[in-house]
């Protein structure tokens, strides 16, 4: 399971490719990569913690760009629907998919300490749970798999 977020990378880079990858994608596919979506995901790609869509709201009403809540809200709506970006459930907030554009089942694994998240990949149909699946004679379609506990940082100011 390959995992990034709380790992040492070369972050302008991440942002960067993370954009052109998503602005290729929606050139290809007949998808409006508006100027307001675009900003939201670099606010996104910003930080690896999920953010709520007042807190994304804030950012664009002080950059101009829309001050009612339907704006961050449709821009969001916009970037989970074509997996440019996830919603966390247990946070109620947003993440940028680390994987964009292409077809993957996510795990996230949150800090509960500082609210980092890392998105991991994962294949539910292997495993346990495909297992369980199969025996049932279910297909699974999406999942969404939530991890709890500490990252690295924070671990090592517990230990401190």
């Amino acid at each position: 399971m390959e995992s990034i977020g709380f790992e040492t990378h070369d972050h302008a880079s991440c942002i960067a490719s993370c954009i052109a990858t998503v602005d290729a994608y929606c050139k290809t596919q007949g998808l409006q990569f508006t100027p307001v979506r675009k900003r939201v995901l670099e606010i996104l790609l910003q930080e690896h913690r999920a953010l709520g869509a007042y807190e994304i709201l804030d950012r664009l009403r002080e950059e101009g760009l829309g001050s009612q809540p339907p704006v961050a809200y449709r821009a969001l709506d916009f970037l989970v629907k074509n997996r440019f970006a996830h919603k966390i459930e247990r946070l109620n907030a947003f993440i940028a998919c680390t994987h964009p554009g292409e077809d993957h089942a996510p795990a996230f694994l949150i800090c509960r300490s500082c609210n980092a998240v890392a998105e991991a990949q994962t294949i539910p149909t292997k495993g346990q749970l495909g297992q369980a699946a199969r025996e049932a004679g279910f297909q699974i379609e999406r999942t969404v798999v939530e991890a709890e506990g500490l990252c690295p940082t924070c671990q090592g100011a517990d230990a401190a």
